[in-house]
């Protein structure tokens, strides 16, 4: 048999040390709508239009299924699309596109111009090659401005559209690893291109590091380990920058709304 249930409950004694809320910061879009950037789409409109002007001219005076086997080439060609619709995005005051997508975008190019400028189009380096992209020799003007345009303009025009029109600290060491797969897929691309060409078939290989019948398969996969290496420093070094480096686009004025504990 239970005890009967009184009928006067003590009150309950009050809990000591209850914490306070703490104010919370509202972003400035919750508040305040988002403007049209025009001056940004219109920059990064141009750019996207200095690649695909590059890759064109290259199409035109080149074999086609040779140009677009160029990993130059395909990391323009996705930096265009990217640029493109970022302009739109900027024009129309819309959210910008994943910081995964732009930089990855950013990485490729910015390694494509460093490969580029320190081992292929130097001198002094064992990997040095005289012919342009289209595989001639003796480059023509436009050939060189296109080389130029692609290899030069457009990473810098990449690499200041990052600097100076975009937020900071979106980017993150996780996302390093994850931008490696396309540069381990275009090495895989490179060795199956490689055995459907005939031996002796000239660009065979597109780069004088990536050369089996030059290095053989040890040689291409230390040095491809070496690139790979240096890519995957290139992008932590973004992310470092990325989260050092103040905002640009940091809106004047505040809106200072904040929410504030209740009262009573």
């Amino acid at each position: 048999m239970t005890a009967p249930i009184p009928r006067d409950i003590p009150d309950l004694p009050a809990i000591p040390g209850m914490p306070a809320l703490l104010p919370s910061p509202v972003p400035a879009t919750a508040v305040v709508a988002p403007a049209p950037r025009p001056l940004t789409a219109v920059f990064r409109l141009l750019t996207a239009l200095a690649a695909t002007t590059g890759v064109t001219i290259h199409l035109l005076l080149g074999s086609p299924p040779r140009v677009l086997s160029h990993f130059t080439i395909q990391s323009s060609i996705l930096l265009a699309l990217v640029f493109t619709l970022s302009a739109r995005r900027s024009w129309t005051a819309r959210r910008p596109l994943p910081a995964t997508l732009t930089g990855a975008t950013l990485l490729y190019v910015l390694s494509a111009a460093l490969v580029h400028h320190l081992l292929l189009a130097n001198e002094a380096s064992p990997f040095a090659m005289p012919a342009s992209i289209t595989g001639d020799t003796t480059p023509t003007l436009l050939q060189d401005i296109a080389d130029h345009t692609l290899h030069t303009a457009v990473p810098i025009a990449a690499l200041l559209d990052w600097l100076l029109l975009t937020t900071p600290g979106r980017l993150h060491l996780r996302q390093a690893s994850g931008w490696l797969l396309y540069p381990l897929a275009y090495l895989a691309f490179s060795f199956a291109r490689g055995e459907f060409l005939l031996p002796g078939a000239p660009g065979r290989y597109l780069y004088s590091f990536l050369d089996v019948d030059r290095h053989g398969y040890k040689g291409v996969l230390g040095n491809a380990l070496l690139l790979g290496l240096s890519v995957y420093a290139v992008a932590v070094l973004l992310i470092a920058l990325d989260h050092a480096r103040p905002n640009p686009i940091r809106h004047r004025t505040k809106t200072g709304f904040r929410l504030q504990p209740p009262v009573g």
